[in-house]
């Protein structure tokens, strides 16, 4: 394993502990300030963490099922006369990444272009393509594309990203039930009028959890970054055919995105219109050679 990745792997490890033991820090705190160090206080807000845990596991255990009838996903056997090539490709990639069990694959009846990984315990690991995706990309563009979805399944993401929601949850309905509390104490008769108190830090509690929400989505920033690091490691020519892939997709979604404004940028317009094969593949190149030179600007200006 080179330097690189290592410094990387431990940038993102330090991350997820740093962000786990802040929130429980700063919400323990939070109750200890209010409550005087009651014991009170802390059983509340581990009430709410376990509440939220077990609804954050319910969520994670059903949703497969929900993901599947929302994006129409069928499965895929192996020996499928139309798409028994995709199951044999996932098998490929999920064998290279050490998968002794070959995770159940998907064909998702949507009309953009996209593959995702997900499943839970009692749903097993699964990967879906969508239609859209398998009709632009070549195979080896889409294998590289599986090496990534493969590698969310490798690292646990979907774990990892639960156990960090939990943080901005648990805040955010502390912050609930103590501006709740605030508002009720502030305007019912025959309480103690402590309500201005609780309803300010309730109010503050609530902005501060669509903080931690931010840092939940640097964390997962950083394990789409290792998702694609795997994709390019794990797949043969995979940095290169993974750019293509999002090129492509990029091409797909917005297809004004080669147009150039006049001072050289390019016009973000963001609107979801089909476009034919070829117009994507004759302008992979100049979308990827524009990424290109962003990058090498955005390093020159950060150095």
């Amino acid at each position: 394993m080179n330097k690189a990745l290592l410094v990387f792997r431990l940038k993102m490890s330090l991350a997820i502990i740093a962000i786990l033991l802040l929130g429980a820090a700063f919400t323990y705190g939070i109750m200890w300030w209010l409550t005087g160090g009651s014991i009170g206080g802390i059983a509340l807000v581990t009430s709410l963490v376990v509440m939220a845990f077990f609804l954050t596991l319910f969520q994670w255990l059903i949703g497969p099922f929900l993901i599947n009838v929302m994006y129409r996903a069928h499965e895929v056997k192996p020996d499928d006369p139309t798409y028994g090539w995709v199951y044999d490709m996932v098998a490929d990639v999920a064998r290279a990444n050490g998968f002794k069990d070959v995770p159940k694959v998907y064909i998702a009846d949507v009309p953009f272009p996209n593959a995702f990984a997900y499943g839970s315990p009692i749903a097993g690991r699964r990967v879906a393509i969508t239609l859209p995706l398998l009709k632009i990309l070549k195979p080896g563009e889409l294998k590289a594309v599986l090496g990534h979805e493969i590698g969310h399944l490798r690292h646990r993401d979907v774990e990892v990203l639960m156990a960090v929601g939990l943080l901005p949850t648990v805040i955010y309905w502390l912050g609930w039930s103590l501006w709740w509390g605030g508002w009720w104490g502030g305007w019912s008769e025959g309480r103690d009028n402590n309500g201005g108190l609780l309803l300010l830090v309730g109010l503050v509690l609530i902005a501060i959890s669509f903080l931690f929400q931010l840092f939940v989505l640097y964390i997962n920033r950083l394990r789409e970054a290792y998702a694609d690091i795997n994709g390019a490691l794990t797949v043969e020519n995979g940095a290169r055919n993974l750019q293509r892939a999002l090129a492509k997709i990029t091409l797909y979604m917005d297809p004004n995105v080669v147009k150039r404004t006049t001072n050289g940028t390019l016009r973000m317009l963001f609107f979801a219109s089909p476009v034919s094969t070829e117009y994507i593949e004759s302008n992979v190149d100049d979308l990827i050679e524009y990424w290109s030179i962003i990058s090498r600007q955005f390093g020159r200006s950060c150095s």
